[in-house]
């Protein structure tokens, strides 16, 4: 697709390429990741990344870069691109003429007269990675030589020159194997050729510089191993393969495999197609067990507030697929026992549940046999929030839940600056008790449709949810300014204009009258509404902080006190939808149209981002891939193409 494309005036400016990151994953919760020259710029950078089954499924990187150098005529051209302190050496990408995202990442390199290629394959459900090697123009033979950088270690940390490291190989079919530490796999680095040759040469690479992690204000400086050299000669027309592995593969399979890969990864056609692609790198199975990365490439699988809300788009609106959903959210249920019926510092996040199952009821699911199978499940959330049963939320007699743990944040809000949160938000939090409400009116509606309108459950709980319904909005309700509290606490209502109060509005039980909908929603379009999402504090607040950039502290500053997460433009473009009708549509289009023709290129190449600047011109941060961003887009598909036709 052209929007994936970059041409040589582009790729050879490192302030414009480094910027801009290739991302390749897996169903196993492999992943390749680096920038479109691939200089890796994050510690989180690698050609091959991996869970370990054995190391709790954490991610490693096993795999660093490998640096490609042609040797013509006795001359040396280093095709690789690293950065020491201030320094980039070699400067590889000053031979980059072309970059092609579409169907897996390929960069075309000309040295002279010689016009040479390399692609990029994470194979599909393997912990595998495979670079093929085409030598399209040549006037005589080249030698290819290739340097493997190893790292095995946690991406999140960084690794340095010891003792430790075991540098010893054992040689396999087509290559060597290597494995640095006890306890990880073995990294099985092979060719497709038996002309290529390997040449066992361990050296350290010390001092290697990851300007973003320098940027911030992290570590950013690592020592890796180069173990020795491959080497083979190549005539034009010719291709070789490099393949990367946790396993032996058999070397004449490469090509197969390579193009059995290609052709999985299928065509691309539209936007829609990217965020359906997009959707499927999001959804990990690995040994059979269906879970959701929260986003590539550092944050973590499995998640509960992360899954819940992003369930529906990655699967419902997706693919359509309910078993996938069940399946999901069935291994959610299974590995959060905890959290959902016993302790969480993220008191609203298991009242999202009932969401959930709200989301897959409308797309169809049969609503007695959803209660049938989950409605243990929510009852018995609901009944942990009974007084005495949870330390961090209390139930209060006006049957609003009050959330307090001391230097704690307690909500999805949870940004800390040298152990402190930035926004507590102590006390009655909007959308936690727009949550509560809506579990429990869902909860005791299934109850009288489907079990027995006299059970123990509706007698306890009705008068809990009326008497929540009575004192929400009193509660909450801001006259002089139109809107909600972000929350209430002992000193009285929190002013601040945030995106909270949306959930009180979406909530398929609002506890809302539809005058204060219509207020709340004209302040969030005049103060928090940005073209890439749904800002987090308005401007006018003196805490706001525009731009996600510089230092850790202030980047935290900026998380969630100013900038725009486009997951938040779900709720918004869905009660706006309802309020307004067919006549919302254009600007629904508006509000998503940039994500497709402006930013597929910037930041993940063809993956949708965490979140952006509050500021115009609204620039890209965070995980270059999120799927909470990735679902919410999908979603808001799926409900314009209920008005496409009108």
């Amino acid at each position: 697709m052209a929007f994936l494309k970059f041409n040589k005036h582009e790729l050879v400016n490192l302030s414009y390429s480094l910027k801009r990151e290739i991302l390749c994953a897996n169903k196993t919760g492999a992943y390749c990741n680096t920038s479109i020259v691939t200089c890796n710029t994050r510690r989180y950078h690698g050609l091959l990344g991996v869970p370990i089954d054995q190391f709790g499924g954490h991610k490693y990187v096993l795999l660093s870069s490998l640096d490609e150098s042609l040797v013509v005529g006795g001359k040396q051209f280093n095709l690789g691109i690293h950065r020491y302190g201030d320094i980039y050496e070699p400067r590889g990408h000053k031979y980059i003429v072309d970059f092609n995202a579409d169907p897996i990442p390929e960069i075309v390199y000309k040295v002279g007269g010689i016009l040479f290629s390399k692609s990029i394959l994470l194979v599909p459900g393997r912990d595998q990675v495979m670079v093929r090697y085409e030598l399209l123009e040549a006037p005589s033979a080249v030698e290819l030589q290739l340097k493997p950088f190893l790292a095995f270690r946690r991406i999140h940390d960084l690794t340095h020159q010891n003792a430790q490291a075991r540098t010893d190989y054992r040689e396999v079919r087509g290559g060597v194997a290597f494995c640095l530490y006890e306890g990880f796999p073995e990294l099985h680095l092979q060719m497709n050729t038996a002309k290529a040759s390997f040449k066992y040469a361990p050296y350290w690479y010390n001092g290697i510089t990851y300007s973003d992690e320098y940027r911030r204000g992290f570590d950013c400086k690592e020592d890796l191993l180069v173990p020795g050299q491959f080497s083979v000669v190549m005539k034009e027309g010719e291709s070789v393969i490099f393949s990367a592995s946790v396993c032996e593969v058999a070397p004449r399979t490469m090509n197969r495999v390579f193009a059995d890969g290609i052709a999985q990864a299928g065509e691309i056609t539209s936007f829609h197609d990217q965020l359906v692609h997009c959707a499927d790198l999001l959804k990990r199975d690995r040994g059979g067990r269906k879970q959701i990365t929260a986003g590539y490439s550092w944050l973590y699988t499995g998640l509960l507030r992360e899954t819940l809300r992003a369930l529906p788009g990655l699967t419902l609106y997706a693919n359509g697929d309910k078993q996938e959903f069940e399946d999901i959210l069935d291994n959610l249920i299974a590995d959060e026992q905890e959290r959902l019926f016993h302790k969480t510092t993220q008191v609203e996040a298991p009242l999202t549940l009932p969401c959930a199952l709200q989301s897959y009821i409308d797309f169809g699911a049969d609503a007695r046999k959803v209660w049938k199978k989950y409605g243990e499940t929510v009852k018995g959330i609901i009944e942990s929030y009974a007084p005495g049963c949870r330390e961090e939320v209390t139930l209060h007699p006006n049957g609003l839940l009050w959330a307090q743990k001391d230097h704690t944040a307690l909500s999805w809000m949870n940004a800390y600056i040298n152990g402190n949160p930035v926004t507590e938000r102590a006390g009655y939090q909007v959308e936690t008790n727009a949550f509560w409400y809506n579990a429990l009116s869902f909860a005791i509606d299934m109850e009288r449709r489907f079990a027995s309108p006299r059970s123990a459950f509706i007698t306890k709980w009705t008068p809990v949810r009326d008497i929540c319904g009575e004192n929400f909005q009193p509660t909450f309700w801001i006259a002089s300014g139109g809107y909600l509290a972000d929350y209430v606490d002992n000193a009285g209502q929190n002013h601040d204009v945030r995106p909270n109060q949306l959930y009180a509005l979406w909530v398929p039980y609002s506890p809302v009258d539809d005058e204060v909908t219509s207020s709340v929603l004209h302040v969030i379009d005049n103060e928090l509404v940005t073209k890439r999402g749904i800002r987090t504090l308005s401007p006018r607040d003196v805490k706001y902080k525009g731009v996600y950039e510089g230092t850790q502290i202030e980047r935290d500053l900026a998380y969630q006190q100013g900038c725009a997460w486009p997951f938040l433009l779900e709720p918004y473009i869905a009660v706006a939808f309802r309020i307004k009708g067919v006549s919302f549509f254009k600007r629904a289009e508006w509000l998503c149209e940039g994500f497709f023709k402006e930013d597929l290129g910037k930041h993940g190449v063809g993956a949708f981002s965490e979140l952006y600047d509050g500021d115009p011109p609204h620039e890209p941060h965070g995980a270059i891939s999120s799927a909470l961003s990735t679902a919410a887009l999908l979603s808001i598909d799926y409900m314009m193409d209920q008005y496409r036709e009108d």
